[in-house]
Formats: C-alpha cells, structure tokens, sequence
C-alpha cells in the first residue's frame, strides 16, 4: 500500500536558482528553489554587490548563474519517475546555506524539501529535515505537519512519526490516516486498529473512504479479531456500501481465514456484479478447507461468465487438481488454458504446475516446467519438484536433485530433507538384511 502526501496545500512553482562558492580547493555548487515571483518583485545579486536600500528576503533573490563548467543543474524526471539532480546538492546544502545568508527559510521551500525527501525515502535527510523544522522561529501549519508524516513513515522512520503525531495540538483525517497506515504496513496489526478506534472518538467522521476499510479488515484478519470486522461487515452493510467488489473480495477473505464460509458466501452473493476478485477470494477459501469440487465448478462457472482469470485464480485451482485423484487429466486442462491465456511463465503459476505434476506422478512433466522456469531462485519451485520425487519413492533423483540445490545456493525444506534422510536410512537397513 503506498502513501501519498496530502493535497491539502497546493505546491507552488518554482524556478532552480545555482550559487557557487569558491575556495582554494573545490567549488560548492548548490541548488535552491525559490518560488516565482514577478520581474518587480526579483532582484539580481551581481558581483558580491547589494543595494542596501532595498530590503532583502529569500523570495526577494535570484542566484545568477556563473559559468563554472558545470552542468545544467535544472531538476528533471528520470523514466523511473524519480527526480534527477544532476549538481548533487542535498537538503544539507540548501538548509546550511539559507542559514549562511541569515534567512528564515519560508514554508514553500520546506514544503519542496520534504516533497523530495519523500521521493528519494532517504531517512538521513528526513531527519536532517526535521530536526531543522523543528528548531526553526515558524509555526508549522497542519498541512505541513501532514506532509513531514508522510516523509517520516516512507523513509522507515516509524517512530519518529509517532513522536511528531503525538505532539500534534491539532490533527484530521489525513493525519491519523498516515499512521493508520505506517503501522498496517509495519505489520502492527493491534496498533492500527487501536489507532483507528481513538480516531473515532476524537474527530468527527461522516464517510470513511473504501481503503481504509480494507486495511481494517485485514489488519483483523492477521490478529484474529473476529469481531472486529463482522463489525465492519456490519457496518458497511448499513452505508449501503457492502456491493463494492473490493471491499467484498476483502470480506470473503476475512471469513474465509476464520473458516466460515457460510458468512464469506452471504458476502459473496450481496454484490450484484462480480469479478476477478471475488472469484478468485471465494476459490481460494475453498481450496483452503480442500473443497476441491467446488474451487473447479467455480472455475468453470468463472469461463462461462467471461470473467477474467489471474495468476492467483490458476494457483489455487492447480493445487485443487493436484490433490484430484484423476492422473493429473483435469491438472493438464488448466495448463492447456493457462497457457492459451499467457500466464504459464508466471511464478505462482508454475510453481503451481510443478506441484501438481509431482502429485499426480507426472514427474517428467514437473521436470519440464521446473526447467523452463525463468526465476531460477523460486525456492518454492524446487521444494515442489523435490516433494514430488520423494512422495513417490525415487529417493535416488531425490539426492541427485538436492545436490543440484546445493549447486545452486538453495537451501531445501527442511521437512523434506527429514524425509529424504529417512528414507535413506531405510534403504541402507533393507540393503544390510
């Protein structure tokens, strides 16, 4: 789940502006954006001369470039959509040398400088950053406040956005919402969800968006809080807003890890149109309680209803067939349609393959897909393919295939290597008698 700055506070334009300081060793050569400011409102600082009737501010000032031999230090985007500084200067460098001048740097500047510490998640200069805020003569605004939470918790600085909540006089949604989602993502389960609770006693909330529900209901999944989230269910049920097919497919799973898949199919059935999701949810809770007639009559109905199957659909639905005791016949139809639809090189896919060829005893078959199977590191690819030499007795391509692994810097199950080492010592007894 990613998290976004606040858009409460419209980020201004900005020029780049360049100074270089010379000494006897190295030039620095920093960068600064100002924002844009009408031709009456600039002035040109021009061979170390000022006017002193004029009076000076940070806004007030453009750096004119000299030519120093470096190169265009304007900010651009790379195709990874980070930014790109070529001059090299950092937060360090514009904060020391707005400081050098004996300004009071303005909170469209910090408001830049915290947009980019979030990009480049860079915990060095959050807490460079920070720290500077802190100790500065301004009284940082909400929205300002709200943005170095975001820097904090993308720069894995988990506590210190903690310290900063906690010391917030005044917070809204975007405030709690950015910590809600710091300790789902840190996988705090019961803190998120205490997090949550405080905040509807403290600010008032007509409509929660759809997102947060569905953090709700996970982080209630992993700590096993039931109640929690029929109370949710509930909840949603009541703002009429329980058709939604993410919040559905994100109920079914809930029930679906508690076991109860009566209520995961009331769920199911409450939305008028399905797809990819809610399919895949409903399959993968019935593969889990090893209801394997169902998962293929659900993934049959999904074919004749023209809704699109994923990897974690195919997944599912092979672990169904390999635990089908037909030779592997229903196995090779799906894989005959994974790989009309082109999923057949994706992982889980393959790794699904090789299980339930190796189940089934089709272990030549497993062997095939096991080698053209690009991500050669996948251990759950080997372990699978090594399952299936031993549950079927060649305890020789077994040891031949661990040494493989060996070979290859993957360590092997360690149940499976329990079950190579007994069948070895069984073989060794037999040879002895």
């Amino acid at each position: 789940m990613s998290l976004r700055a606040p858009a409460s506070v419209a980020t201004p334009h900005y020029l780049a502006h360049k100074h270089v300081f010379s000494d006897d060793h190295y030039p620095l050569q920093v960068q600064l954006q100002l924002p844009v400011r009408s031709p009456e409102q600039k002035l040109r600082l021009q061979d170390n001369v000022v006017d002193n009737s004029t009076e000076i501010s940070p806004q007030a000032i453009e750096f004119k470039p000299q030519n120093t031999g470096f190169p265009c230090t304007s900010r651009r985007k790379t195709k990874k959509g980070k930014r790109f500084n070529p001059s090299g200067s950092t937060t360090s460098d514009i904060l020391r040398l707005m400081d050098s001048l004996g300004f009071c740097i303005p909170i469209d500047i910090y408001t830049s400088l915290i947009e980019e510490c979030t990009i480049l998640r860079d915990p060095k200069r959050a807490i460079e950053l920070h720290t500077h805020i802190s100790q500065s003569v301004i009284k940082p605004p909400l929205s300002l406040l709200n943005r170095l939470l975001v820097m904090c918790v993308s720069c894995g600085l988990l506590e210190n956005a903690c310290h900063l909540f906690d010391s917030m006089s005044v917070r809204d949604f975007n405030s709690w919402a950015t910590l809600i989602v710091a300790y789902f993502d840190n996988a705090e389960y019961d803190e998120a969800i205490s997090l949550f609770v405080s905040m509807l006693n403290r600010i008032d909330i007509l409509e929660l968006p759809r997102w947060i529900m569905i953090c709700l209901l996970k982080a209630s999944s992993h700590s096993m809080n039931f109640e929690l989230g029929k109370q949710v269910h509930g909840w949603l049920f009541k703002l009429s807003i329980s058709d939604d097919s993410f919040l559905t497919s994100s109920l079914i799973s809930f029930y679906g890890k508690f076991k109860c898949l009566e209520d995961a199919n009331v769920a199911f059935n409450q939305v008028s149109r399905h797809n990819t999701m809610t399919w895949t949810a409903k399959i993968i809770n019935s593969c889990r309680e090893k209801h394997f007639s169902e998962v293929l009559s659900d993934f049959k109905e999904m074919g004749r209803l023209g809704i699109k199957k994923n990897s974690f659909t195919f997944s599912s639905v092979l672990k169904a067939c390999g635990r089908i005791p037909d030779h592997g016949r229903t196995g090779q139809q799906v894989h005959a349609e994974a790989i009309k639809l082109g999923l057949v090189s994706d992982t889980y896919v393959q790794c699904g393959l090789i299980d339930m060829y190796g189940r089934s005893g089709l272990l030549r078959d497993a062997k095939k897909v096991f080698e053209t199977n690009h991500n050669q590191r996948n251990i759950a690819c080997w372990n699978a393919l090594l399952m299936g030499y031993i549950q079927h007795g060649l305890y020789i391509e077994a040891i031949k295939f661990l040494y493989r692994m060996k070979a290859a810097g993957i360590q092997p199950q360690e149940s499976l290597l329990n079950e190579v080492r007994i069948a070895c010592g069984s073989m060794v007894y037999q040879s002895i008698n």
